[in-house]
């Protein structure tokens, strides 16, 4: 699905993030920025050992903000590292959840990048629920575009069928209009 958003583009696709030909992908990350499991492992394995090492060069990133470094053997020129948080441990979960996506799309606009992909923050093993994250993600997205119209694309990879259903249902909720195909 295809959404207008001003000047730009706001995608739901599903797929692959590591497989995405844009010019940064995005990390759902730890504060220490090094690789785990699923989104994160499946990048760091992709792009290659030298992500690990600029990430432990970095260090740091804490809860709601974001890092970027290199996409090295990725088709993505960069990876944005976004630290979403761990559902039930704060009492600001959505505002810090926003703030991740927030921070990711403020480095892109800050670095001249045109498009973005993210996947779907905070909802793997941090344990964000689905019907509570997407409509955050999407509206901070929506919302950032608006105001922002430097960053032409932002795309969301969906990596199963539950998540696409729970980001078309969010996008409808916040009223997003599908462009016609």
């Amino acid at each position: 699905m295809r959404f207008a958003v001003g000047n730009s583009i706001l995608e739901l696709l599903p797929g692959n993030i590591v497989l995405q030909d844009v010019d940064a992908i995005v990390n759902a990350a730890n504060e220490t920025l090094a690789p785990g499991g699923g989104v994160s492992g499946a990048i760091h394995r992709a792009a290659g050992p030298q992500l690990a090492e600029e990430c432990a060069r970095i260090g740091h990133c804490p809860t709601g903000e974001a890092r970027m470094t290199a996409g090295y053997r990725l088709k993505a020129r960069h990876v944005i590292h976004a630290v979403g948080p761990r559902y039930g441990a704060h009492p600001r979960d959505a505002e810090l959840l926003a703030s991740a996506y927030r921070h990711a799309l403020q480095l892109a606009e800050q670095h001249g990048l045109r498009s973005i992909a993210f996947p779907s923050i905070s909802t793997g093993i941090y344990g964000y629920p689905l019907d509570l994250a997407a409509p955050i993600a999407l509206a901070t997205c929506r919302d950032f575009l608006h105001s922002h119209p430097a960053v032409a694309l932002v795309r969301f990879v969906l990596f199963d069928e539950e998540t696409r259903l729970a980001y078309e249902h969010a996008a409808r909720t916040i009223g997003l209009a599908p462009e016609p195909e």
